[in-house]
């Protein structure tokens, strides 16, 4: 006889009011215990692996070791362990602890210890009364990532167009580290057809260029396990071109010996790798199959793939590095055979065949399975793989191999199958099938217990199916027994056994009704029975009647502008809460507010084109689903003269009928629209038991719905009133209605914005929102806040507060997942189950630093920091980045110490780089990395050192001219006021400017860093120079500050000018100027009185005599001479010559001056400087003694140029 268990081979989609467990595990020979809580706290069971390491454990020797072995049974199993095939007692090693309840191993090499000394092979054993479980042999081996080997690396130099291939040669490391190469600025170097890197990490260059010249070819292996990167030195090539090594051949050998115009002959493709013509290949099943084929040639060859006798894969192979290597994903026998790599250019082609050949380590044809048999009963266990070579097949029981394990009558080994019969308990065990060949193994456990269990309903009891009338029913009875039970259905509490001429009876125990009619309703039980025992299970059934739509939306024309309406009416089972939903075209109704939806009705107000279409009404129960469809056109109004508007009379007569505990309907009769018809109903509520006179806005219908249904909350005093609206406005309020008072019930329900958070390490702060009054539901609202550890097995601990919104749990562990839930409930009961929610309890500043921080400078104002991460245990709360301090404590240059100014830089998130912005050229720094939480930071890493290199130098701080003599000019400087480095030299560059602006030659000068002082001889006199001067130190030069000066003017010349205006300034010259001017005023009363008067009168003669006798010269303004200025004395006597503001001097906007009463510039003075020129006429130039140039500089000016 053969035990199974019973699952339902089909499901159907009806609602039940209990959840449907289906159990889907049947078995031919045998039946898996279901995971079924209840039935597995009774049933005996034998150990099941249920989780362990891989069997290849590569792990970080700077973490402790954590070897997974987990196993489940009844009774809970007991665990032990070898290494190296020995017993490895852990109680002896201090470091070496076991998970309470698990086989999981913890070895503490973080306090001390070395994980080298826990290299080896582990096994685990899980062991109960029933048998014993054994994991994988599990081989411990610590990552590596070894330094590269110092070399020395000559300079690699060859012509343009050969072939080079550059070594990697990584260090050996576990596992295996990713090559790739960059230059000194950490940019990967570009690749392409012509230079790649290969499988083994080398650099191939089919031929190269000029530009493949760099001294920086760097190859990187980056070991992912311990998160290190290793260099190599770098490499340094150069190309010499057909120029470069013609020049080279010029200086060494004959004229006959230069190269063309070719930089290296063109030549076929021939192979960098692999060599010769053919190569072999072996893969493993399963892995990625890479070929490879690299070829060197001018032009660069391209590389094509075939394989002999077959086609490639097309889903799995992919062509990478330019098509230089084949891969193939999920390698299989088939995959065997001759591939062909071709190299092609204009020149020829060339190819090389690799022979492959896909070897299996052991893989699973028929794995063994669990089984549970009954006394007496027969049975097979079969363990059947694959692979290349075949693998051996063998048996161990209960971890010992099967050849000396105890005899047992009821066992017979047949190869690769155990069978058994007429087992007996005692022959409960657990056995272990290996199949192993040359690359790998297979271990499987597999268990068979003897149980003699009386028969068990699983299905919930008393489970309610609902059904539509007309369509299938099926009723579930999963059931488990051993020996395998029998199931029969019976209807009624008297009834007889169901047929199958009407019913169908599934191997799982379900209960197929095809077609169910109202008289199938009522209580059905099924009888599950074996030889020890028998188990029954009612099953309840209703049939309801289906959903339909009496009154169905109707096809409808109307004006743009106006309003319509569809109308669906449905007619449901009294039992099934339907919903009503509206489509437009098939899709969901426009979010616009002139679509409103009531029960029955859909309304569209202010209707306009895009609204044409179909609407489609679609009822849903949770059964059930039926639709009705009706089309709306849409065409232009008829105009009509504009009526008279005004906001509608308010409604009246309202009326509650149907008062239920949760609903309401709420008529009335509209009042006079006043000829604007009513497009809407505003209802509002007032609650006189919580807020009295206060009203709330309840809903809104359409204007041609006159009746509402109201949804009402528990526990309110409800009154309402109705408001009409049309296109001018609202009515005034109707009456009230008469007042309605729902009964308390439970919370519908739970707070929300449920949180939990800790103020303190020690502490969860569980917060929430309030329900308000309405939600509420009833009096004495309470919660009851609930909290366990996410990740441990406690029950839920419970507190029921009063209506507050924050509840603190002391004495929790720092940082650790808590779930949380808060119920609202009141003196009616509780709310629905409320959801789970995730929070912490409180942060504590972190632990640990981060470690293997180090520093790569990238250039004098930029460093680039990398640091290890924090274990995520020692951070103790919320990750929120990483922090850098850095400071500068000295500059290299000075020496001299300053005040330390630390900056701080923050890289958010897990990262463990980041860049040092604005860094000083030249200078000492030191720098740590905290890691930072929702608490704080964490410890400081050790400080790190680094100096910046030099930069180049600001401008000097000054530059002055002093001592301008004729032919010299010193110049005085402050040095820069930022070296950045040493100071090597500085630089003066000037340059003479002419009277037009015109710059002149530039001469260089090198003067060196430890001088302030320069002399510049042999200048030109009266010349303007500008000057740029710079300081340099080995990283460049820096920014250039600029200056302009004049050297002095010759003597005589100036000796000149100086007479011309001190003439200007004698006093006897104003003087006769003065009188000259007193003359001519005279001249002028007189001329005047004589034109008017012709003569005197006796008035005349009294206002001569009275006079003033000080007569005050007029203004130029008055249309009169005024008196001389002395500022006229500071007019320059020669238009263009240079002031010391702008270098130039301006016409003035008046030209009056001694040119316009003399005879020009040249105007004579006397040898004391007495003017000899006449105001009258103009009269021929005598030439003047030392003046006879009409461009000499101006004296005055001259000098001010000096100031």
């Amino acid at each position: 006889m053969q035990l199974k268990i019973m699952m339902p081979k089909k499901k159907h989609l009806s609602a039940s009011r209990a959840p449907l467990i289906l159990f889907l595990c049947q078995m031919i020979s045998a039946l898996e215990v279901p995971l079924d809580p209840k039935l597995l706290e009774d049933l005996v069971q034998p150990p099941t692996i249920t989780q362990q390491s891989p069997k290849d454990y590569i792990i970080d020797p700077r973490e402790n070791i954590v070897i997974q072995c987990e196993a489940k049974g009844k009774p809970p199993p007991s665990f032990s362990w070898t290494r190296n095939g020995t017993h490895f007692d852990i109680d002896k090693d201090p470091l070496v602890t076991m998970k309470s309840g698990s086989g999981t191993l913890t070895v503490n090499i973080m306090s001390e210890g070395k994980a080298e000394t826990y290299e080896g092979v582990y096994q685990c054993t899980a062991r109960n009364e029933r048998g014993a479980a054994i994991s994988n042999n599990i081989v411990i081996r610590p990552s590596r990532s070894p330094l590269w080997t110092k070399e020395k690396l000559e300079r690699i130099t060859l012509r343009n167009g050969q072939s080079l291939v550059l070594p990697c040669r990584p260090p050996v490391g576990l596992p295996p580290p990713i090559i790739f190469w960059m230059d000194n600025s950490f940019q990967r170097l570009p690749q392409s057809e012509r230079v790649s890197q290969g499988l083994n990490g080398d650099l191939y260059f089919s031929n190269v260029l000029p530009e493949d010249t760099r001294e920086d070819y760097i190859c990187y292996a980056r070991f992912n396990h311990t998160q290190t990167i290793q260099q190599k030195q770098p490499i340094s090539v150069k190309v010499i071109s057909v120029d470069e090594l013609n020049d080279t051949i010029a200086a060494n050998l004959s004229d006959t010996e230069f190269y063309g115009a070719k930089s290296h002959r063109e030549r076929p493709p021939t192979f960098l790798t692999p060599e010769g013509n053919a190569s072999r290949k072996e893969e493993l099943r399963g892995n990625v199959l890479s070929l490879e084929c690299i070829a060197e040639g001018l032009p660069t060859p391209i590389i094509y793939w075939i394989k002999e006798d077959g086609t490639l894969p097309i889903n799995r192979t992919f062509y990478r590095n330019f098509k230089k290597t084949l891969q193939i994903v999920q390698v299989t026998e088939a995959d065997s055979g001759n591939y062909q790599c071709i190299a092609k250019n204009a020149l020829g082609a060339i190819h090389h065949v690799i022979s492959v050949t896909v070897k299996a380590a052991p893989y699973w044809i028929i794995a063994p399975q669990n089984l549970v048999l009954s006394p007496g009963e027969d049975g097979t266990l079969i363990c059947r793989a694959n692979g290349n070579p075949k693998p051996r097949i063998s048996w161990l029981l209960n971890g010992v191999p099967i050849e000396i394990a105890p005899d047992d009558p009821s066992r017979k080994i047949d190869g690769d199958t155990i069978i058994f019969s007429n087992v007996q308990e005692r022959s409960s065990a657990v056995y272990q099938c290996n199949a192993s060949n040359e690359y790998g193994y297979l271990l499987a456990n597999a268990f068979v217990n003897v149980l003699a269990e009386p028969p068990r309903i699983l299905t919930s009891a008393d489970t309610l199916y609902q059904v539509i009338a007309n369509r299938p029913a099926l009723l579930d009875c999963a059931f488990f027994g051993s020996p395998l039970p029998t199931i029969e259905w019976f209807k009624g509490a008297k009834g007889s056994a169901l047929r199958e001429d009407i019913y169908v009876l599934h191997e799982n125990g379900t209960l197929e009704i095809p077609v169910a009619q109202k008289d199938s309703t009522g209580t059905y039980t099924c009888v599950a029975r074996n030889k020890l025992g028998m188990a029954k299970n009612d099953i309840h059934l209703e049939i309801k009647d289906p959903t339909r739509i009496i009154k169905q939306p109707e096809y409808a024309v109307v004006q743009r502008g106006s309003t319509v309406s569809f109308e669906c009416i449905v007619k449901h089972d009294h039992t099934l809460i339907p919903t009503v939903m509206w489509l437009k075209d098939h899709r969901e109704l426009p979010s616009d507010g002139r679509f409103t939806v009531d029960k029955d009705h859909l309304v569209v107000a202010d209707v306009n084109d895009d609204d044409g279409g179909t609407y489609t009404c679609v009822a849903n129960t949770t059964l059930d689903n039926v639709s009705a469809s009706a089309v709306l056109r849409v065409v232009a109004p008829t105009p009509t003269p504009a009526p008279i508007y005004d906001v509608p009379n308010p409604p009246f007569d309202l009326e509650l009928t149907d008062q239920l505990d949760r609903s309401v309907q709420l008529s009335w009769t509209p009042g006079d629209d006043n000829n604007s018809p009513i497009s809407k109903f505003i209802i509002e509520y007032e609650d006189a038991m919580h807020e009295p006179g206060l009203w709330h806005h309840q809903t809104e219908v359409p204007g041609a719905q006159t009746t509402a249904q109201l949804k009402l909350s528990p526990y309110v005093n409800y009154s309402f009133r109705v408001m009409a609206v049309n296109s001018l406005g609202r009515s005034l309020p109707s009456e009230a209605s008469e007042q309605y008072l729902t009964k308390a019930a439970e919370p519908d329900k739970n707070p929300t914005a449920v949180e939990g958070l800790g103020s303190e390490p020690d502490n969860l702060v569980i917060t929430w929102k309030p329900l308000n009054g309405f939600e509420s539901n009833g009096p004495g609202l309470q919660y009851k806040v609930s909290w366990r550890q996410k990740d441990g097995d406690d029950e839920w601990t419970s507190m029921v507060v009063a209506d507050v919104s924050k509840y603190i749990v002391s004495g929790t562990p720092t940082f650790v997942p808590y779930l949380i839930k808060v119920q609202a409930l009141n003196d009616a009961g509780f709310a629905p189950e409320p959801a789970v929610v995730l929070g912490h309890s409180g942060e504590d500043l972190p632990m640990v630093a981060p470690g293997n921080v180090h520093v790569n400078v990238v250039n004098s104002t930029l460093a680039e920091v990398h640091w290890d991460p924090v274990p995520l245990k020692s951070i103790r709360g919320h990750l929120q980045g990483y922090r850098i301090y850095y400071w500068k404590a000295q500059s290299l240059s000075t020496r001299n110490r300053r005040h330390i100014e630390k900056k701080i830089l923050t890289f958010q998130g897990s990262k463990t780089h980041g860049m040092l912005p604005g860094l000083e050229p030249f200078s000492h720094y030191t720098l740590n990395v905290r890691v930072v939480n929702g608490k704080g930071e964490g410890p400081a890493s050790p400080d790190r050192v680094f100096n910046t290199p030099e930069g180049v130098p600001s401008a000097p701080s000054s530059l002055k001219i002093v001592n301008p003599t004729l032919d010299s000019l010193t110049l005085e400087w402050e040095p820069p006021s930022h070296p950045n480095g040493v100071l090597t030299e500085y630089t003066l560059k000037y340059q003479p400017i002419n009277s037009t602006h015109e710059l002149g030659p530039l001469v260089d000068l090198k003067i060196p860093a430890n001088k302030t002082r320069w002399t510049l001889k042999n200048l030109n006199f009266s010349t303007r120079y500008k000057f740029y001067f710079y300081a340099q130190t080995a990283a460049g030069s820096g920014n250039q500050i600029t200056e302009e000066a004049i050297t002095t003017v010759d003597e005589g010349k100036m000796a000149m000018a100086s007479r011309q205006v001190d003439i200007a300034t004698q006093g006897w010259f104003i003087g006769l100027m003065c009188a000259v001017a007193l003359l001519i005023l005279i001249l002028l009363i007189v001329c005047f009185i004589r034109r008017n008067k012709g003569g005197k009168y006796p008035v005349k003669e009294k206002e001569d005599a009275h006079a003033d006798p000080e007569i005050q010269p007029m203004k130029e303004d008055d249309g009169t001479f005024g008196e001389y200025s002395d500022a006229e004395d500071h007019k320059p006597l020669k238009k263009g010559s240079r002031t010391p503001s702008d270098r130039t001097v301006k016409k003035e906007d008046s030209d009056d001056s001694l040119v316009d009463y003399g005879e020009g510039v040249n105007g004579q003075f006397n040898e004391d400087g007495s003017f000899i020129g006449q105001y009258s006429g103009k009269k021929e130039k005598e030439p003047a003694e030392g003046n006879e140039s009409s461009e000499a500089p101006s004296p005055v000016n001259a000098m001010n140029s000096f100031v």
